[in-house]
């Protein structure tokens, strides 16, 4: 046998420390926007965009929220692997996307609503729902759910 053979060994973890009766529960988009508001900081909400993944349960409680990236004034990108992997990771049924727009606007740009097509598509695949994806403001939000694109 070669000694010198190595294999890299993979090592994944999650765990949820919140009880199950104290876990939010998002129930639309306003809720969704809440916990948005209350993960961001502050004093990048307008300066610099970040996408974020919540992952829920099959009681639309929230397992973890993840940051999957952190931009420039105008654009973030995102790994839609990055994404699943956290889905499957918490054992997730469904899942929203969200990230702020630094300009104030929050109308979706093609950028976004082909990326969210795009996730849709790959976890319908492993039976994960994509219940949303809100863009917000210190303002306000667009939800794609509301508007009848998801």
């Amino acid at each position: 046998m070669n000694t010198d053979f190595k294999v890299a060994e993979v090592s994944l973890s999650y765990r949820n420390t919140v009880p199950y009766d104290k876990r939010i529960k998002v129930r639309d988009a306003k809720d969704a926007y809440k916990v948005m508001l209350k993960m961001h900081d502050d004093d990048t909400l307008d300066y610099t965009e970040t996408f974020r993944v919540l992952y829920l349960n099959q009681n639309n409680q929230v397992l973890g929220c993840r940051i999957i990236s952190e931009g420039g004034l105008a654009s973030t990108c995102c790994d839609v692997r990055t994404i699943l992997q956290g889905a499957l990771l918490t054992n997730a049924v469904a899942m929203i996307l969200a990230h702020n727009h630094p300009s104030g606007n929050v109308t979706p740009s093609l950028s976004d609503i082909k990326m969210t097509t795009q996730i849709s598509k790959a976890a319908k695949l492993l039976d994960i729902s994509l219940l949303d994806h809100i863009i917000y403001t210190r303002e306000n939000c667009y939800s794609f759910a509301d508007d009848g694109q998801i």
